[in-house]
């Protein structure tokens, strides 16, 4: 099966975030998901449905898979179970984990369970940032520009650097380079 590219968005905003992050990181590999370069890390005011809440700590990851998108998805959902989060979060609401497929290469999807990009992708300040930290030149499968839509939101959603980028599994480093 061929590997893709992909963008995932990480969030934690319960405990040590940052361990919630690097633990989320160091599990990807054993699902199937090879982990390729972080982000730093962003330090970000809540947004959505529950704004009375803990700030999030996010970063993204630039990953490559084999998986196909709904595998990959049960993949990530069964990781933040594993790794603390509980499926009756209120949603939008505190959480230890988050994990989010942000774009697969070049596939496009609308399916019930997921969209592909992440619907959201383009109207969020504590995504785009990350995600063009990797790559400035980022664009959607159809062209559009991750760093136009950042320069087209507003400046109330608070994100400020807030430390280096999560390390890579211990699985990533000791394979060699195809």
């Amino acid at each position: 099966m061929p590997k893709r590219s992909g963008l995932l968005g990480l969030g934690s905003n319960v405990g040590e975030r940052r361990v919630h992050l690097q633990a989320a990181v160091e599990a990807l590999p054993a699902v199937g998901v090879r982990v390729l370069s972080s982000s730093s890390t962003y330090d970000t005011d809540p947004v959505g449905e529950k704004l009375d809440q803990p700030s999030f700590l996010n970063a993204c990851l630039l990953v490559e898979t084999a998986l196909e998108p709904l595998e990959l998805l049960d993949a990530v959902k069964g990781l933040e179970r594993e790794l603390g989060r509980r499926d009756a979060e209120i949603r939008h609401g505190p959480r230890a984990i988050d994990i989010d497929i942000l774009m697969l290469g070049e596939l496009e999807l609308r399916h019930e369970r997921m969209s592909l990009p992440h619907a959201q992708l383009l109207t969020r300040r504590f995504v785009l940032i990350p995600a063009l930290e990797l790559d400035i030149d980022s664009s959607l499968p159809d062209g559009r520009s991750l760093a136009d839509a950042l320069a087209a939101l507003p400046l109330e959603e608070g994100v400020r650097w807030a430390g280096p980028p999560l390390e890579p599994p211990e699985r990533n480093r000791s394979e060699p380079e195809s």
